[in-house]
């Protein structure tokens, strides 16, 4: 049995800032990760960030994945990291079991847990959805900024809010033609400026659209999509084909969340969070005492506010254990700020309504 102060399920954006807060706070801190490299969502992108200088604004991900992990070299002696493990479950005694290099089980006992899990990409039915050449935006990310890897020569991205602007940017720069952008809602669903910048370089954008099926024997050879009226439904007569070897699906991402559910954690469906998550306080602490979250297992956002989650978390959990930060009530209070900082504006009311939801008095 492995015995630990605080163990930190997931080494993304928001575990490794946990890590970080909860090591300043004097805490005896776990990593651990199933991948073999640490930063999650964010060794995939090469885009700037926006928000403010305290999440690295006008910084691309990858090098914001490189700071973290100097920040977390700093607190070495406070931080073990254990990658390629995967946690299997959480018990109710607050056991943690979890494998190792495939062949290595183990028991984990920490006084505290913060799950940090992320999410996972949504898909969508339609017909030959499965063939090669059909990807999810993350998996597309990874081939060309993780591997160099080009995954095709022409596409058609499904899903204009960020992710899908900002990927279509990215294939284009790799030397992929972008054929168009379609979106089934009627809106553009990502930032304008993005919308704007993909326009300029001839890309048109098709909003209230959807695919009607995918074509191709060994491999994707051509997608067809069709129009949506104002309920939905597919209007016979409106389809439209493309020759595509690549169709790239970004129509979102949903909380990572069963471990926290097999923990007895108090859920709750809320859309505007993008599904189940767990109910929880300001501290980021759920209906299970010594469980914390913190991060898109909690409400998927943009990574910044991840990060600052994570920052919060680890401060709160190291203090439920007896670890308090000197400067405690100060840090949480510009934590409390940074948060309500990246959730203003008109463009995160659904985000602001999500969080109000989840908070349990």
């Amino acid at each position: 049995m492995i015995q630990t102060q605080l163990a930190i399920i997931g080494g993304g954006p928001a575990g490794l800032c946990a890590a970080i807060s909860a090591a300043e706070s004097g805490s005896k801190v776990l990593l651990i990760e199933r991948n073999d490299t640490l930063g999650g969502q964010l060794v995939k992108q090469t885009h700037m960030f926006f928000g403010s200088e305290k999440q690295y604004a006008s910084t691309r991900g990858i090098d914001i994945a490189k700071i973290l992990l100097d920040k977390l070299e700093e607190h070495k002696d406070n931080i073990t990291i254990m990658k390629d493990t995967t946690v299997l479950g959480i018990y109710e005694d607050g056991v943690i079991t979890a494998m190792r290099d495939e062949d290595k089980y183990m028991k984990i006992k920490p006084e505290a847990l913060i799950v940090a899990t992320g999410a996972s990409e949504k898909f969508l039915a339609f017909p030959n959805n499965d063939l090669p050449g059909i990807y999810g935006a993350g998996a597309v990310q990874t081939l060309m900024n993780v591997h160099g890897v080009k995954p095709g020569n022409k596409v058609l991205m499904v899903g204009a809010g960020n992710i899908g602007l900002i990927v279509s940017y990215q294939l284009m720069q790799a030397g992929v033609k972008v054929e168009a952008i379609i979106d089934a809602a009627p809106k553009i669903g990502g930032y304008l400026v993005h919308a704007s910048k993909i326009r300029r370089m001839g890309v048109p954008i098709y909003t209230s659209y959807t695919v009607k099926e995918a074509i191709g024997s060994d491999a994707l050879e051509k997608a067809i999509i069709w129009k949506l009226d104002e309920a939905w439904k597919p209007i016979a007569g409106s389809e439209i084909s493309f020759d595509v070897d690549v169709m790239c699906v970004s129509v979102g991402l949903t909380p990572l969340n069963e471990l926290l559910v097999m923990s007895g954690c108090e859920m709750q469906y809320i859309p505007e969070l993008s599904g189940i998550v767990p109910m929880r306080n300001e501290n980021y602490q759920t209906t299970v005492p010594h469980i914390f979250t913190a991060g898109d297992s909690c409400g998927v956002e943009e990574a910044s506010s991840a990060m600052v989650e994570g920052y919060l978390a680890g401060l709160c959990a190291s203090d439920h254990i007896g670890n308090r930060h000197p400067m405690y009530e100060e840090k949480k209070a510009d934590f409390i700020n940074q948060l309500e900082g990246l959730r203003s504006g008109p463009e995160a009311a659904h985000i602001r309504s999500g969080v109000e939801k989840s908070l349990r008095r």
